[in-house]
């Protein structure tokens, strides 16, 4: 929604996991958090030590170049394959154009939907780890599964 907590964590994460798979990085061309909703600059503090605590250092972390749905970011929307979300809600705020490439996290990683909530308000920085460690669960329950689609499409 605003690309400062759940988006840019899922940003670095997802790019980290591809970047480490061989199948994944020979087919999945980019991956850009992009805010639907606010025009933020700046991740979260929390999230930026979410992002550090997996081991990002602070300069990539600082390197982060936020996108919006208006202006350059909108790009991303037209040119992308799919357009992952957290909540139902979410679709709502996408351009009407894209709004058929969205899909939900839990969905494409559980096969079931699971709202996963903005941990933006947790002021307790062990209970926000403990909500992006679910999202990371579910990034790497997805990569899975994309990978297993690719070589099953190979074979």
């Amino acid at each position: 929604m605003s690309n400062i907590c759940r988006s840019p964590y899922c940003e670095y994460v997802f790019k980290d996991i591809v970047s480490k798979d061989e199948v994944l990085s020979a087919e999945i061309e980019w991956t850009k958090s992009s805010a639907v909703f606010n025009k933020s600059f700046v991740i979260n503090g929390k999230a930026r030590l979410a992002l550090m605590r997996e081991g990002f250092d602070e300069a990539a972390i600082s390197a982060h170049e936020p996108t919006f749905k208006w202006g350059k970011g909108r790009k991303y929307f037209k040119e992308c394959d799919i357009i992952i979300g957290m909540t139902r809600s979410n679709k709502l705020f996408l351009p009407y154009f894209c709004r058929k490439k969205f899909r939900l996290l839990s969905e494409l990683a559980l096969g079931e939907y699971v709202p996963i909530p903005d941990p933006v308000l947790i002021k307790d920085q062990d209970k926000y780890y403990a909500a992006m460690d679910v999202i990371k669960s579910y990034l790497t329950a997805y990569a899975q599964k994309l990978k297993e689609d690719i070589l099953r499409k190979k074979s």
